[in-house]
């Protein structure tokens, strides 16, 4: 498997775009809208690849110049539960060390914190809703 940070526009982002449709927005009735991917070009994009496929992402927006936000990460079903997911938080948490940042943070699911807690994430503040689902903040210091 390997880790990277991919192009935004290259194939490796389409790929990206289609598994968190799959994942993250399809089961919620939501898909992306022009703006939203558009704004993605801003973002450190990070994928999870055997050979060409990609197994799971996600994105890391900043919020200021000490603190970023994870964002969209999703594994494919199948792969859920085969340490894939933190191999990639591990990647993440180090690219946004390697660029200076001393937090990160994420509106997390609530189905999602048991496996951020294993992380070392700490729930912030109370529930929320978006997408139409229940979320809290949480952050860690990097």
């Amino acid at each position: 498997m390997a880790l990277k940070q991919i192009d935004h526009g290259s194939k490796e982002y389409q790929q990206m775009i289609s598994l968190r449709m799959e994942i993250l927005r399809k089961p919620l009735g939501l898909n992306f809208t022009e703006e939203e991917l558009a704004k993605e070009k801003e973002d450190i994009l990070i994928g999870a690849f055997d050979e060409e496929k990609i197994l799971a992402c996600c994105l890391l927006t900043k919020v200021d110049n000490a603190t970023i936000k994870l964002r969209q990460m999703a594994v494919q079903n199948n792969l859920q539960g085969k340490g894939i997911g933190a191999s990639i938080m591990s990647f993440a948490e180090t690219v946004a060390r390697d660029k200076g940042y001393k937090r990160l943070m994420m509106h997390a699911r609530n189905t999602a914190i048991g496996f951020y807690e294993k992380f070392d994430f700490k729930v912030k503040g109370n529930e929320f809703i978006e997408v139409n689902v229940p979320h809290h903040v949480m952050e860690k210091r990097l």
